[in-house]
Formats: C-alpha cells, sequence, structure tokens
C-alpha cells in the first residue's frame, strides 16, 4: 500500500453507489480565480482582503484577530485576517466530491486557510463552510494540515475531499482567509485559488478511451524513485512507499528545471550523506500535512510545486484520450491511481489503496508510458503500462485526479468538453 487514503476509497465507495451515464460525457467541472478580474468578479466578498496590481489576492488590512493552535506542535498566537469570498458557482449538475487547490506564498509570519460551502435543494440551503486545508510553505508558524471531524448530515472532508452525502449537491463557493501576525508587514499572496467538482458514473461502465494522438511521444522527465529513500525521516513518513507523492512532484519539477536549491536541501545530505536525490526529502517534508500524517496530500503537493513559479491545479480528467492531449502540449501529468491485486501488470507491487505516479507519454499502441516513482532504484523508473489496465486503475479509484503543473506561459490544451471544462 503506498498511498492509504481516505479519500481515495470513498471514490470506490461512491462510484459503485451512482448509476451509469452512458453516451455522456463524465460530469466533472474546474474552475479557478487567477485574475483581478476573477477575484473581483461580481459576488465576491472583501474583508479586508485585496487584489494586487499582479491580480494576486493579498492581505490589505485586517478584519479581525484569530487565536491558533494546533495539536502538531505549532506556538499559541493570535493573528490577524484578512478574507475573500468567491461568488457562487454552479457546476450544472448535481456534484458528490470536490477536491480545492490553490497558489499561494507565505513568508514567514502568515499562512492561509481554504474553505468551501455548497448549495443544497437548488440553492434553497446553504451546508456550512468546510475547511479543505490549512497551507503555510514553512512550518515555522503552523504546522499545514487538513482538518477531520468536519461530518455532518450534509457531508465530510477526507483529507483533501469533500463527499456529499446521500444528496449531490448544485454549486459551490470558496473562501479563503489570510492570516499574519499583527504588527507585521509580512503578507500572504494567493495567485490562484480553484476546485474541481464531480459526480463519478458506476465503474462498471467503464470502456477504455481510444487514442488521442499522443502515440509515439515520450517527454523527458527525469526519473527519482521513491523506494530508494526508504527509512529517512521517519517524522516525515518515512521514505520509500509513503513518498509516492512528492517523488513525483519532484520529477515534475525537475522536467521544469524547477524546485529546491542545494542550499535549501543541503541539510538532507548532512543527515544522509549517502543520500540520492535529496530534492525529494525536501519535497516530503514540504508536503507533509500533519493531521493526515503523511506527504500525499493531493492540493499540498500543487501547493509545493507552484511555489517555484509554476501554475498548478488538481482536477480530473475523463479519460487518457484527454490525458494524451496534455503530453501532446508538453505537459507532462501526476495521476493518482488504486487497484486490487494483479490488476496492473508490472506494477512493483502487487496492489495499492492508493499511488501517485507519472503519466510522461505513451507508445505507439497508446500504452501509458510512466514515470512510477514504485521503483527499486532511479534506473528502474520508466514503465509501460497497459492502456485500458492504466486507465481502469486510475478513473474507478480517483475519478481521474492529476496534478497539472506547468509555467503559466504555456497554453493548456482546449478543454475537450466545452460546457464542462476540467482544466
Amino acid at each position: 500500500m503506498i498511498r492509504v487514503t481516505l479519500p481515495a476509497l470513498g471514490a470506490l465507495l461512491l462510484v459503485a453507489a451512482t448509476p451509469a451515464r452512458a453516451a455522456q460525457p463524465l460530469p466533472v467541472s474546474f474552475h479557478a480565480y487567477r485574475t483581478a478580474s476573477d477575484f473581483n468578479a461580481p459576488g465576491s466578498g472583501f474583508e479586508g482582503a485585496r487584489v494586487t496590481k499582479g491580480g494576486s489576492l493579498t492581505y490589505g488590512s485586517s478584519a479581525g484577530t484569530a487565536d491558533y493552535v494546533d495539536a502538531y506542535g505549532s506556538p499559541a498566537r493570535t493573528y490577524s485576517y484578512a478574507r475573500w469570498t468567491s461568488p457562487w458557482f454552479q457546476t450544472g449538475f448535481g456534484f458528490t466530491e470536490l477536491v480545492s487547490s490553490w497558489n499561494a506564498v507565505t513568508p514567514a509570519g502568515t499562512w492561509i486557510q481554504v474553505e468551501m460551502q455548497a448549495s443544497v435543494d437548488g440553492g434553497a440551503t446553504s451546508t456550512k463552510w468546510y475547511t479543505m486545508g490549512r497551507w503555510a510553505s514553512g512550518a515555522g508558524d503552523i504546522h499545514r494540515n487538513s482538518v477531520g471531524g468536519q461530518a455532518d448530515a450534509d457531508g465530510y472532508v477526507a483529507i483533501d475531499t469533500f463527499f456529499a452525502k446521500d444528496h449531490p449537491l448544485a454549486g459551490y463557493r470558496l473562501r479563503v482567509t489570510l492570516y499574519r501576525l499583527p504588527g507585521s508587514s509580512a503578507a500572504p499572496t494567493v495567485s490562484s485559488v480553484g476546485a474541481v467538482a464531480s459526480d463519478m458514473p458506476n465503474a462498471n461502465a467503464y470502456v477504455p478511451s481510444p487514442p488521442g494522438g499522443a502515440e509515439g511521444i515520450e517527454l523527458a522527465v527525469p526519473r527519482f524513485s521513491q523506494e530508494i529513500h526508504t527509512g529517512e525521516y521517519p517524522q516525515f513518513d518515512g521514505g520509500g512507499e509513503a513518498w509516492c507523492s512528492p517523488t513525483s512532484t519532484s520529477m515534475i519539477l525537475a522536467y521544469w528545471s524547477r524546485g529546491p536549491s542545494p542550499a535549501d536541501y543541503a541539510y538532507v545530505q548532512s543527515d544522509y550523506p549517502n543520500v540520492v536525490d535529496p530534492w525529494v526529502d525536501f519535497a516530503a517534508a514540504h508536503t507533509y500535512d500533519y493531521h493526515y500524517q503523511g506527504a500525499g496530500n493531493w492540493p499540498f503537493n500543487t501547493a509545493y510545486a507552484a511555489s517555484y513559479g509554476l501554475q498548478a491545479e488538481v482536477t480530473q480528467l475523463r479519460s487518457l484520450n484527454e490525458a494524451e492531449q496534455f503530453i501532446k502540449a508538453g505537459i507532462p501529468l501526476v495521476a493518482s491511481i488504486a487497484f486490487e491485486p494483479n490488476k496492473l501488470d508490472g506494477f512493483l507491487f502487487r496492489g495499492t489503496n492508493g499511488h501517485l505516479l507519472t503519466i510522461v507519454g505513451f507508445d505507439k499502441a497508446g500504452n501509458v508510458i510512466s514515470n512510477d516513482p514504485a521503483a527499486t532504484s532511479d534506473a528502474t523508473v520508466r514503465r509501460v503500462y497497459d492502456r485500458a489496465q492504466f486507465e481502469k486503475a486510475w478513473l474507478k479509484a480517483t475519478g481521474g485526479i492529476v496534478y497539472v503543473i506547468h509555467p503559466s506561459s504555456m497554453p493548456l490544451p482546449a478543454a475537450a468538453v466545452p460546457q464542462q471544462p476540467n482544466w
């Protein structure tokens, strides 16, 4: 088991209970706020937050103070806060799952919290606000964490994913609270915040997707193994199978020639003189979720990647055909899969309750070329997986969850379903 995760297990339960929707696109919707006009859209609410000239959301003035202390060792402190609330966004279908992600810079003395509120009964009523994550790049102020114990009659949050209970939801809005120490001039800045909402059909309706035009393309993504880190930094879940997500994220960062500097990870080389790929250890420490007690939190990984000047979000794709459009555009992906024993030929282990790996290309037959961190060495990371086996392990487990990480100047492919864009 590599990423034992409630979101993956919850997705398996949901898809098993939802009726098939043949001959129509899978219901997935991604929407993000990234520009000044986005953040200032009609219906937005500002409580001390402001929009910068560059189009990002930042702290403007104090809307109040809040005491904060957690169970993970963060000191008890009082913070000033500012807040922004998005307009209501209608997905166009009843959704049962939602994952939020964000790109933020949090200088020392600052952090952010992202929340989601959904509309019920066609908008007649609303749910409470659910906390989707508390984020800081470092650990000097708070220990970044997901939040448990939020379940009620409308839904619950399992680490990084909101799941609706009993009834689908029609729309949602997001809220970002920006915290800083009183008297400080430092301010957190959010350049993007968004969410992917979905309602996955019955897994039994799965049909392999046709080729998408990326056959024979393989992107030159560097190869890093998670297994060579087994036993390193037990306080961050000890490497090995636990580090599939930060290892995959590190491969994509390296592809874009981004990531921590040698000075940043010098301490790793001091702690483990024989370490290989010390930037993976650094990534694990900086994506670690102190509530989940693991480095596999999806939006924490994309937020980490975004801290190096990239645009990064969590979304869901409907098929490998859609994934191929990214490969054709030169953009590799990180994908989340899960499968029962012996259902993915060539995988290092018999099966997994949750694993992150990359999609870097497709062979001429349309099979997936993956830099899979579940490998015993960097030299054995490259794998070719059967297209149908991989697609089923990906779509059935997480509804096609991917990290999309790229320079903001690099255009994404056109949305496959314009009336229901999922990136």
